[in-house]
Order: C-alpha cells, then structure tokens, then sequence
C-alpha cells in the first residue's frame, strides 16, 4: 500500500475528529503518501497538517469543479480511499478517485444509506461511540493502530496573534459565541456577563471570537461583559490556532473553533443543545459539556423548531456555565506542573478506548 485518499470534504470540527485516524494511518505506515479530499474553504486548517502529502480542494458544488478533481485524484493512483463522510456525495468522490478499495462505515452507521453501494468495503463502527472512535475503527480497517489520540497540527507563525497578544500579555479566556447552526448559539448576553464573573473569579480576560456576519454577536457579549471582554482581531483560520494556543480557557458551543481549542490541549467548557457531546464533544474527561440534548426534540437539525421560550438550549443558566468555569480551572490549578500536552503528541488516555478492529463487508 503506497498511497492512501481520505475523503472528508467538511465541516471544520469534522475535519478536526477525523485526524487521530489519518494520524494513526500514517504511524502505522509512515512511507505511504496520504492525501485529503476537502472543501476548498478549509484547505487552510489542512496546511497545518504536516502528515499529509496532498491537499485536493473540492472548489465549488459544480460538475465542473467534480471533473476537475476527479482528474487530480486519478492521477495519483490511489490503493485505498477511505470515506470518513458517509454522504452519498463523499462515497461519490471516493469511487471517482479511481482507487482499488473504496472503504466506508456499515449502512447503520452512514448518514445517508444510499452512499453503501459505491464502497468495496465497510466496516462495522457502530453509533454508540464518539465520532473520533468511529474514524478510529475505519482507519482500523486497513491495518492503522492508535495507541493514542493525536491531533498533528503544526506550530503556526501569526503576526496579526504575535502583535494582539503582546498587546495584551495577561492570561485570558475565549470565548466563542457564533455557530453556523442558529441553535448552537447561547445567547450572547448571558456570555458577557460570564465574561465578568470570569474576571472577578480567576482575573481572565475574555477575548471574543467572530467570524464573517457575527460582529454583533461579538458586540452583544462586549457589551454585556462590564468592561471584561475585547474583540478578537479578524483571523484566519491560521491566526485562530496561533490565538487558542495562547488561551487558558475556551468557551464556546459545538463549533469548529471548539473542537481546534480542545485538540490544541485547551481546557474547554461547551454547552450542547441539538448535538450529542457524547458523539461530538471534547474528548478530555477533565473538559466540561453542559448537555441539553436528552431535552432537545430538533436531533442534528440546524434551527429549533419550538418556541423560544422552549428552546433546550436556553435553559442552561448562567450559574451552571459559571461552576463549570471554577470546576474545569481548578482541575487546570491542580495538574499545575504536568506538561501540558503537545499537539501531535499522543494524550489524553483517560479518554483513550479500546478501538476494536473493523469487519468488511457488513
């Protein structure tokens, strides 16, 4: 086996799931030449992956932009494409590669069952597990071991985060208040004001974050915060893993951002409505995830489909979040001294699991 295609085309937490399996891939076959398919707008966070050997940008939804990667996939001549998707799109692209096995989960285990024809091959993931051990178990099915969970991101060199940070050189939180899903997105007062209280309690200053179209976001927490919370500067994907890794704090719900703080080994305190933090939450027992999802009736929809005044996410009140804070920083103050683990670096095993090895064709 000399060249390897993963296909996992988005979203950006996705990606960041899906690289303790690409890692364990090329540990157990470090001469082979792995390659990713993605969207053409998270290429960027794979520049900062340094396993990889080829980058193939999907650049638009046109059939166009599908020949035009289909002819760089069958060029390299791929032994094995692995579609971490599950979508009939991504399995699509995956047999287009032109690969000599196309490996996919188990039908149950898809997000769309009609993906289950195109694959040579699938392996039984089971949807029991957190989305990490679901890649684990894929990659498992060509022979890739992980003795551990590792996120291979790069130190990255930030002028816009190097100026901002010797600006402002005390510790401080960030806080996240955007998602892409409308229902993943506490309101953003409530965040100012434990922005304040995170002030009073553990003399952190919150950083926003914002992305394009969140600015009043940003300025809806500002505003609430009594003077603790500053604007992020405008970043790029590359400038935003330079700032978390500055970071004491990451709060935040189920978002990219997220997911690459909790990689990058920053304590992590989430709040979850329509998305399981089982399947899709920090995978550090020490982080905290405040969970409404048993409540929630919108399962994986993008907006609620209740009145505000029931929508699950608001219920998580201010106090909970604010004992989370105390409770994860103070795990934080206790380990003082342990070395805070490098990505790239295997870690965490309290929250390592056995990865069973997958079965084909079921």
């Amino acid at each position: 086996m000399n060249r390897v295609l993963i296909v996992r085309l988005g979203s950006l937490g996705d990606l960041v799931h899906t690289l303790p399996a690409a890692s364990a891939i090329k540990r157990t076959f470090p001469n082979l030449d792995l390659d990713w398919l993605v969207d053409a707008v998270h290429a960027e966070f794979l520049g900062l992956v340094p396993i990889l050997t080829t980058i193939v940008p999907l650049e638009a939804r046109t059939a166009s932009a599908w020949l035009q990667a289909r002819r760089e996939l069958k060029r390299r001549r791929y032994d094995v494409a692995l579609d971490f998707q599950g979508l009939l799109k991504s399995a699509a692209l995956a047999r287009l590669s032109g690969a000599r096995r196309v490996l996919g989960f188990d039908r149950a285990s898809l997000r769309e069952s009609a993906a289950a024809p195109l694959y040579t091959e699938r392996a039984q993931v089971g949807e029991e597990s957190h989305v990490i051990e679901k890649n684990l178990r894929l990659a498992a099915a060509i022979g890739a071991h992980a003795a551990g969970l590792e996120f291979p991101i790069a130190p990255v060199k930030s002028d816009v985060v190097s100026e901002f940070v010797a600006r402002r050189p005390g510790p401080f939180a960030l806080v996240n208040p955007g998602a892409a899903w409308p229902n993943k997105q506490w309101p953003p007062d409530r965040l100012g004001h434990i922005a304040s209280a995170i002030r009073e309690r553990h003399a952190l200053e919150s950083v926003v974050l914002w992305g394009p179209g969140e600015e009043s976001l940003a300025e809806s927490v500002i505003g609430a915060s009594r003077g603790a919370a500053i604007v992020a500067p405008k970043t790029s994907l590359t400038d935003l893993v330079a700032l978390a890794r500055h970071a004491s704090l990451m709060i935040s719900g189920d978002t990219g951002p997220l997911h690459i703080a909790a990689a990058l080994g920053v304590p992590v305190v989430a709040v979850f409505g329509p998305t399981d933090p089982e399947r899709n939450g920090p995978w550090d027992r020490a982080d905290c995830s405040l969970s409404r999802y048993e409540q929630c009736g919108c399962h994986y929809e993008r907006r609620c489909r209740y009145p505000a005044k029931d929508w699950c996410l608001a219920s998580i009140e201010e106090d909970e979040v604010l004992e989370a804070v105390d409770r994860r920083l103070q795990s934080v103050s206790s380990s003082a001294g342990a070395p805070r683990p490098a990505p790239g670096a295997s870690f965490l095993p309290s929250a390592q699991r056995a990865v069973p090895s997958a079965s084909k064709n079921q």
